[in-house]
């Protein structure tokens, strides 16, 4: 039987050309970087070159990459480590009601804590949030303020770009942004973004996992989460990964390199799954829905979130895939959760809504042929919900 691989906001395969550089480089420099021998200069010099690489994709200087073990920890040393310098003792944080769990988690972690006060903003019915609602929750306090580029389980783009204008009036707050789900679909370029902070993770964008970036504005010191050697300008310590690193440079560059084919290819498989799910009553587009252009604009091509009300969605995944086609249910770290999604909640969806959605998202190996499949084996799954519905009653 076929196998269809709809989970890539989870995580992406990685190419054989990456498989194959990173394989390599364990084999042949397995030094410490930080060592001052040959061998261990040699490994920085990789180090060294891969920032560069990553700092060319990404529009920002090197100096302005640093390297982490992913997304979460990028996300809490973006929040924990500007806070760790902020010295006003009254400190007051900004974030989504729709932002990924290790930037919510870790703002109510805080709050809890007494570290912070915490702002969280609603959002429309298609998730997203309104600039003019951030500007509103400002106060003299305000260190920072986080909302992520692509919600990870709906695929609603933020305003990032009109944000970021908006905070240059309050030189006295950081805007952080999580790119993990933005990176290698969305047109991004740090330079002038009026972005402080923004998140990266390799293995979201055909990179190695436990192995990410966080890009830093020139000027801003991150107080470290970790204790130790110094590594990465003394804000966060730990040996390099050189062959990861080496890895992650060179998936960015190969999935750059395709940025605006994959738009467009990916666009186009959203609009025909769209078209397909509009014949099957039972299931409920989450986000953004309409088919147009404008739409389009905000809502990233790779992710569509579906609903089958008061149906748990671990039964919908597991007989996809006893069909071959997987998919999953909120975010990969939530989706054991049996709780109602938070994301969709806050687009205003009761509890039986919330609480039975999956989560597709497309890969460069997919063509509309897949995604005919693919709407075939949702066809027949629901049919079989259907049943079991009958039968219950």
């Amino acid at each position: 039987m076929n196998t269809y691989y709809f989970d890539h906001c989870a995580s992406s395969p990685m190419p054989q050309m990456v498989i194959d550089t990173m394989s390599e480089l364990m084999k042949l420099h397995y030094a410490n970087p930080s060592s001052l021998h040959q061998s261990g200069v040699d490994a920085m010099k990789l180090v060294d070159r891969a920032r560069a690489g990553v700092a060319d994709k990404m529009g920002a200087k090197p100096s302005e990459v640093l390297f982490t073990s992913g997304g979460t920890e990028s996300n809490n040393l973006a929040i924990k480590g500007l806070l760790g310098r902020t010295a006003r003792s009254a400190k007051h944080i900004i974030v989504s009601s729709i932002e990924h769990a290790s930037v919510y988690e870790c703002a109510k972690q805080l709050e809890v804590e007494g570290a912070v006060e915490l702002t969280v903003l609603p959002v429309d019915s298609s998730g997203q949030v309104d600039p003019r609602d951030i500007v509103a929750a400002i106060r003299k306090e305000t260190a920072i303020v986080s909302v992520m580029h692509v919600n990870n389980e709906t695929g609603t783009i933020q305003p990032v770009e009109e944000i970021g204008r908006l905070l240059r009036d309050y030189p006295h707050i950081r805007f952080h942004v999580d790119g993990v789900q933005a990176i290698g679909k969305l047109p991004f370029r740090w330079e002038g973004s009026g972005v402080d902070l923004y998140t990266g993770s390799a293995h979201k964008f055909g990179g190695p996992k436990g192995i990410g970036f966080l890009l830093v504005r020139e000027g801003i010191e991150l107080a470290p989460l970790l204790s130790g050697g110094h590594q990465e300008r003394g804000m966060r310590s730990g040996t390099l990964n050189v062959p990861a690193i080496v890895a992650m440079s060179q998936a960015l560059r190969l999935t750059m390199e395709k940025l605006e084919m994959r738009r467009a290819t990916m666009y186009g498989l959203r609009r025909r799954l769209l078209d397909i799910v509009s014949d099957i009553p039972e299931l409920h587009v989450n986000g953004v829905s309409e088919l147009n252009s404008a739409a389009e604009a905000r809502t990233a091509p790779h992710v569509v979130n579906l609903s089958y009300p008061g149906m748990r969605p671990e039964v919908v995944i597991h007989m996809l895939e006893r069909e071959g086609v997987y998919v999953s249910t909120q975010s990969a770290c939530s989706s054991k959760s049996l709780k109602p999604s938070r994301v969709l909640l806050a687009l205003g969806h009761d509890a039986g809504r919330a609480s039975g959605s999956i989560r597709i998202s497309f890969g460069d190996e997919h063509t509309i042929k897949d995604i005919e499949v693919l709407g075939a084996k949702l066809k027949s799954v629901v049919a079989g919900l259907k049943s079991l519905e009958r039968i219950g009653k």
